[in-house]
């Protein structure tokens, strides 16, 4: 600072007053090459803090902290779950494409030409297959369709449609037989092919999805499990590797990957004698509804990026990442889908028969004609 004479004008008026006193007046620093001068502007610029511990803006105002609303809250939480949704999009994605699809000879069998947003017919197979951790590799042999199922889906509807294993149906090239052994045969298109004839009435299958064993537990134990509505007590001997057998009690239970696979594979319960393929194929659709139903809770939500990787994980499919969105944007918004098991009209030896118009009439309900 430098010490500087006091103006006239003030010396005059302590003239009048007696003698001057003794003071110094001093001239504020001017501002350096940085812009950073003293004075009042030069602590406002400096950042100079308030009483109040809040920080002055550029025009010497001093700044609002911004408090916590709930209206900000709000916004926080959208933001993380946009944030968790595009994460598990994306891993669902890239699962997918990542996993091998149908062969050739499966896509050229299809249809193809349905719309998973107007309408689609998709063939969901699940071979019995001896792989995976809850089947018993010691049992050889060539897979058989172990379930068969009808979806049409379309956005807004969901309708399902199970064929028994043990229909009888003619296999092309092969004559008569159970329906599920056109898979052994000759794979997926001689099943794609054998189901549009079996049940005719200008059926077309669109897509195909092969359900994956293997994987499939790992799928349900990603979600956490699922609960399936029992109608009976199921307490079957050995099969697979349950050595013990598979016991459930009846109602509600939840299930874990290995036993909702075994809950859908039950071949024999001598708890309850008089039943046959067709409470078989009721049980698999019990397990498709229990997988929704827990893919829409908000316990999955949690899950939601393991789950998304899991999911492609499971299935075998001519469907890549967006058409499989589709598919699961259809499930999520048909409801749980109205479900009909083929009923046969009679028993023929071992084989289930099935009139014209049985036929018929399932076809018009699965396409809702």
């Amino acid at each position: 600072m430098e010490e500087l004479e006091a103006p006239r004008a003030i010396r005059e008026g302590l003239a009048d007053q007696g003698d001057r006193p003794d003071y110094k007046v001093y001239r504020s620093r001017r501002p350096g090459p940085f812009g950073k001068g003293g004075g009042l502007q030069g602590l406002r610029k400096r950042g100079g803090t308030r009483g109040d511990g809040g920080r002055d803006g550029e025009d010497g105002r001093p700044r609002r902290r911004r408090e916590i609303s709930p209206g900000r809250v709000i916004r926080w939480i959208l933001l993380a779950i946009l944030g968790w949704l595009i994460l598990s999009l994306v891993l669902f994605i890239v699962s997918a494409q990542l996993e091998g699809g149908s062969s050739p000879q499966a896509e050229e069998a299809l249809n193809g030409n349905g719309n998973l947003f107007s309408g689609a017919t998709i063939l969901v197979l699940g071979s019995d297959e001896r792989k995976g951790a809850s089947i018993d590799e010691t049992q050889g042999g060539p897979g058989r369709a172990d379930s068969i199922m009808l979806v049409r889906a379309q956005f807004g509807g969901v309708r399902k449609l199970s064929i028994p294993r043990d229909s009888s149906a003619e296999i092309p090239g092969h004559g008569t037989g159970k329906i599920n052994g056109a898979y052994s045969l000759g794979g997926a298109p001689l099943m794609i092919q054998t189901v549009e004839n079996f049940l005719g009435n200008d059926l077309e299958i669109d897509h195909l999805i092969e359900v994956d064993f293997k994987d499939f537990p790992a799928f349900i134990d990603a979600m956490g499990g699922i609960t399936v509505n029992n109608k009976t007590r199921i307490c079957a001997p050995e099969f697979d590797n349950f050595y013990r057998g598979f016991k459930l009690r009846k109602g509600e239970r939840h299930l874990n990957g290995r036993r909702a696979l075994g809950f859908a594979r039950v071949r024999k319960n001598p708890c309850a004698p008089g039943e046959n393929d067709i409470d078989r194929a009721a049980r698999q659709q019990e397990v498709l509804n229990g997988t929704r139903r827990r893919l829409l809770s908000p316990f999955t939500f949690i899950r939601l990026p393991l789950v998304s990787w899991r999911a492609p994980k499971t299935i075998k499919t001519d469907l890549r990442g967006p058409g499989l969105m589709g598919l699961a944007a259809d499930m999520a918004t048909g409801g749980s889908g109205d479900t009909r098991v083929l009923k046969p009209s009679s028993f023929g030896t071992g084989d289930l028969l099935y009139t014209d118009s049985e036929k018929a009439s399932a076809v018009n309900e699965l396409l809702g004609r």
